[in-house]
This record gives C-alpha cells, sequence and structure tokens, in this order.
C-alpha cells in the first residue's frame, strides 16, 4: 500500500517540479503562454491519483484474520507495480516538460509534438496502474492453498 503511494508522488513531485522549473524560466521569455504550458504539470499531478487509487483499493481488501502470504505478495507486486510505473512517468513528464516548454517559447509549433510525448509518457503510468489493478484483484481468487501453514 505505502509503496504505491510513496513511489507515486515521488514520480508526481519530480514531474511537476522538473516542468515548474521549464515554465518559470520560459514566463521570462514569454509571460503569455504560461497558461498554456500547465499541462505537463497536470499531467504529472495525475500520476500521485494512480498511487491514491491503489493504495484505497489496496487497503480494502486487506483483511487480517484470513490475509495469506500470497494476498499479501500479490498485493506488494501490485503497489510496486503502480508505484514505479508512475515513478517512471513522471521521471518522463519531468524531462520532456522542462524541454518542451521551453522549446515551445522558441517555437509554438512544437506543442502538438509535446503533447503527444507527454500523452505517451503517461500511458506508462497508466499501463502500471491497469496491471497493478489486474494483479490485486486476482489476488482473492487465487492462491488457495498455495501458502499454507507448514503446522497443518
Amino acid at each position: 500500500v505505502s509503496s504505491a503511494i510513496m513511489f507515486a508522488n515521488l514520480g508526481a513531485a519530480y514531474g511537476t517540479a522538473k516542468s515548474g522549473v521549464g515554465i518559470s524560466s520560459m514566463g521570462v521569455m514569454r509571460p503569455d503562454m504560461v497558461m498554456r504550458s500547465l499541462i505537463p504539470v497536470v499531467m504529472a499531478g495525475v500520476l500521485g491519483i494512480y498511487g491514491l487509487i491503489t493504495a484505497v483499493i489496496l487497503n480494502g481488501k486487506i483483511h487480517a484474520p484470513t490475509y495469506s502470504a500470497f494476498q499479501g505478495y500479490a498485493h506488494l507486486a501490485a503497489g510496486l507495480t503502480v508505484g514505479l510505473s508512475s515513478l517512471a512517468a513522471g521521471l518522463a513528464i519531468g524531462i520532456v516538460g522542462d524541454a518542451g516548454v521551453r522549446a515551445n517559447a522558441q517555437q509554438p509549433k512544437l506543442f502538438v509534438g509535446m503533447i503527444l510525448i507527454l500523452i505517451f509518457a503517461e500511458a506508462l503510468g497508466l499501463y502500471g496502474l491497469i496491471v497493478g489493478l489486474v494483479v490485486a484483484s486476482s489476488a482473492d481468487s487465487k492462491g488457495r492453498g498455495l501458502c499454507s501453514s507448514w503446522e497443518v
């Protein structure tokens, strides 16, 4: 649970900070384009929401008396999948957002290309969210009897 939200928020924070530096630098040259250049910051913020969604879903599936080791490892894998894919997406969004908004200030025709690259970077986090949710939802039905106690 904590790995999902921690790594996802780390990626969101990096993407926001790196893109924000580019927006601040670009805003000195072209203050009229600042609002248009906030798209990388919004996209980076969505990555934190992916981690929050996963953490809430995983937390709802934890029931102490019947929680098996298989479910624990499956939920750990789901959290790491979402968190680390969001971290990678945040790194990509931050780097592309920083360079993209600076380049967009000099050549406005680059805006569509920057947005397409940002969409593909955001898709990395979305893929991790989908895989993480599939792993977390299948942990309840699969693995019955795989990790039983040796004392039985």
